[in-house]
């Protein structure tokens, strides 16, 4: 485990893929922060590397994490006085203060999770391009299967490893059926390449090895083992977590075999995101009848829901993949809204979080979300509200509900842009769905009642 810290170290000066660098101001104190630079969060002894570009200037100013090779993310709001630069992500509750000391920034960062927070020191240089090292990496580009020598606490047998490679860089991200871990990305050093991410929610390190035999050894490092043990079976991101003997999505060294060796040596494979959950009748109709953030009761028989194509989106803002879908739902709601589509988050939040619901009112202005969002109870409460689903363990569930209330799929996690073809395939996978229960006509007495309820709403 030194190695791999001593190895994360040096990858916090290597974070580079290739790209031009933003302008980068004086390093003197007081100086201008607007540039690339190469950040590393710590704590524990763990060293997390990751780019950080800041840009702009007083109300303009902020700053931009990356999912693999990609600007992503970024903060809700940044300030530099006096030397002081802090960034705001309200929507993760995560904050970085930093001061600018001989061109350095140095200070602290605290990240809200789920039931915990963690408390990292915050280190930050700036970037120095460096001219691009001969292409000796080993093509490991594609994607990967990791059969898991103990099934995780979702019943899965094996994840997948998905890798897009750039000569020595590589950007990776581990996918299970609740999501995936984000884009880590690094260069290949020593027969190894460090891969490190930080989108503002999720930090993480891997290690991964080529071994003679063609398969890669994949090992995990974390700063979080206790909580990660704590509450595993409940549907969280914790994609840097530990070892948790009961559960293998936590062993410390994983071993990847390509896809196809993995299917000819029939290794066990990742579960189908569309069986992992499943509506326990088929005849019934998903019914909910929630607070919104005024706490007025909506439910599903509300006009905006009833006779209309439903995507109901079991969330919470704490999970990163929710987070990751957000994003995507605002492309489907802007496209779909008008042809019949309706979303409806449930959006369970921790008990701390439901008086002002914070992160969920900077979650939804972040990402600019016009769809409904309505807040059923906490993450515990989760299966006592949605009671209609079988097997519902992961945030997020995404259930797609046709004109006659009934459900017709249920696609369990989500699977980011780091993901690759994955996402692509999922991209389609939604749209098809949506447009096929789109040109299915409402029951005839689905229709009438949505009418009438519509109508009374418009006299009143």
């Amino acid at each position: 485990m030194k190695t791999l810290l001593k190895a994360a170290a040096l990858a916090a000066t290597m974070l580079s893929t290739g790209g031009a660098a933003l302008a980068a101001g004086p390093g003197a104190d007081g100086a201008a922060v607007d540039g690339r630079w190469d950040a590393v969060l710590v704590r524990n002894g763990t060293e997390i590397p990751f780019r950080l570009d800041i840009k702009g200037d007083g109300p303009t100013l902020q700053g931009v994490f990356y999912n693999g090779f990609q600007p992503y993310d970024g903060t809700t709001s940044a300030s530099f006085k006096d030397g002081q630069l802090t960034l705001k992500v309200e929507h993760y509750l995560t904050t970085i203060n930093a001061k600018l000391d001989g061109g350095q920034l140095a200070g602290s960062a605290v990240a809200q999770n789920r039931e915990s927070s963690a408390d990292y020191s915050f280190h930050a240089v700036r970037h120095v391009d460096t001219a691009p090292g001969a292409a000796h990496a080993p093509q490991i580009a594609g994607s990967w299967v990791i059969p898991l020598a103990v099934p995780s606490s979702k019943g899965e047998k094996a994840f997948r490893l998905i890798v897009d490679q750039r000569g020595d860089e590589v950007a990776a991200s581990i996918l299970r059926i609740d999501g995936d871990t984000g884009g880590y990305s690094g260069t290949f050093k020593d027969g190894q390449w460090v891969l490190s991410h930080f989108d503002g929610g999720r930090p993480g390190v891997i290690v991964v090895k080529p071994n003679a035999d063609g398969t890669l050894e994949v090992r995990q490092q974390s700063d979080r083992a206790a909580v990660a043990s704590k509450i595993s079976t409940k549907g969280d991101d914790y994609s840097t977590a530990a070892t948790a003997p009961s559960d293998g999505r936590y062993a410390p060294t994983l071993t990847a075999y390509r896809a196809k060796v993995a299917a000819a040596e029939g290794l066990p494979a990742p579960e189908d995101v569309l069986k992992h959950t499943t509506a326990r009748d088929g005849n019934e109709r998903f019914a909910f009848n929630f607070p919104d953030a005024s706490g007025k009761l909506v439910s599903s028989d509300d006009p905006r829901f009833k006779g209309k194509v439903v995507l109901a989106i079991v969330t919470g803002t704490w999970c990163p993949n929710c987070h990751d879908e957000a994003q995507y739902l605002v492309e489907l709601d802007k496209k779909y809204r008008d042809k019949g589509l309706a979303i409806v988050a449930l959006d369970f939040e921790e008990a701390e979080q439901q008086a002002g619901l914070q992160r969920a009112k900077a979650f939804i202005d972040k990402y600019g979300a016009k769809y409904t969002y309505l807040y059923p109870g906490t993450p515990a409460q989760m299966w006592e509200k949605v009671p209609q689903l079988q097997h519902l363990d992961t945030w997020p569930a995404t259930v797609f509900i046709g004109r006659d209330g009934k459900v017709a799929a249920v696609h369990s996690g989500f699977a980011s842009p780091s993901t690759g073809e994955f996402h692509a395939e999922l991209r389609q996978e939604f749209t098809s769905r949506i447009e096929q229960l789109l040109a299915q006509t409402a029951p005839a007495n689905v229709a009438t009642t949505a009418t009438t309820a519509a109508q009374a709403a418009g006299s009143n």
